[in-house]
């Protein structure tokens, strides 16, 4: 737990200075499977749409927006440390991306994740207009 006082979020977006932070606070998501792998170059490109969250200064969550098109981006790297979840950070963070896309007139924000639940409260759903919905297939394995 991080404490009984009230703390302060700081949702910003990330930059150069970040970067190494950003790698050391997702590894153990990536290691226990939650997130995927990202480079430090993977980092630095989706720095401009990179968003950190700190709390007391430290890094407790981050989330990035790609964005492929007009039509369509996604929330990619959203994490949040176990011990701040709760707090509504991983909220913020998707409200960041979401206010992001609808800067950039992004007409969908899709998100891949098994936390249900969370994007459901964030407003996402599963289904497209029209009941399309999203099939993926992979070419090779992760690891």
């Amino acid at each position: 737990m991080l404490g009984d006082r009230p703390q302060a979020t700081i949702i910003s977006k990330a930059g150069a200075a970040d970067l190494v932070d950003l790698s050391d606070f997702i590894k153990p998501f990536v290691d226990s499977g939650e997130i995927l792998p990202r480079t430090l170059d993977e980092l630095e490109y989706l720095l401009d749409t990179f968003f950190i969250a700190r709390l007391d200064g430290r890094v407790v969550g981050c989330a990035a927006l790609e964005i492929y098109s007009k039509k369509l981006c996604e929330i990619r790297s959203l994490a949040v440390d176990p011990g701040a979840q709760g707090l509504g950070i991983g909220k913020g963070l998707v409200a960041a991306c979401v206010e992001l896309a609808q800067r950039e007139d992004v007409y969908e924000i899709m998100a891949i994740s098994a936390a249900e639940d969370f994007f459901k409260s964030c407003g996402f759903d599963f289904t497209l207009p029209n009941l399309k919905r999203a099939f993926f297939l992979q070419t090779r394995d992760t690891m």
